[in-house]
């Protein structure tokens, strides 16, 4: 009797190990926490107090493009661009829109709130 609840919880052990493993992974290797950092020199100039882009928030917006090289990291620094920009106030929407162009940067997505980010391709 002993060995056959040894037996039994070998097995279910065994089964929850492979459900583990075999489910697929999805790593994102892109934070908020770099996306705000990236970001954040780009706060004064959609918000309407700085009337330049400034050189920072360029490099900023180059880097989550960089960084975001998988379907899923472009997807999360959307989705915490959004974020990010729904916490603010006095969001310039059309300064917001073509902050990417100013810089140069091709981003896969309008960095906008109305963008679904789960299309992301």
């Amino acid at each position: 009797m002993c060995s056959s609840m040894v037996l039994v919880r070998v097995t279910c052990l065994v089964m929850m190990m492979c459900m583990i493993l075999g489910l697929p992974q999805t790593l994102v290797a892109l934070t908020c926490g770099q996306v705000n950092t990236n970001i954040a020199p780009c706060i004064a100039y959609v918000t309407g107090s700085g009337s330049d882009v400034p050189k920072p928030c360029c490099n900023g917006i180059r880097a989550v493009n960089n960084e975001a090289k998988t379907k899923s990291d472009r997807q999360a620094a959307c989705k915490c661009i959004q974020t990010t920009v729904n916490a603010l106030s006095g969001v310039n929407v059309d300064k917001l829109a073509n902050l990417p162009s100013k810089c140069g940067v091709h981003l896969p997505f309008k960095p906008l709130p109305s963008t679904d980010c789960n299309k992301i391709a």
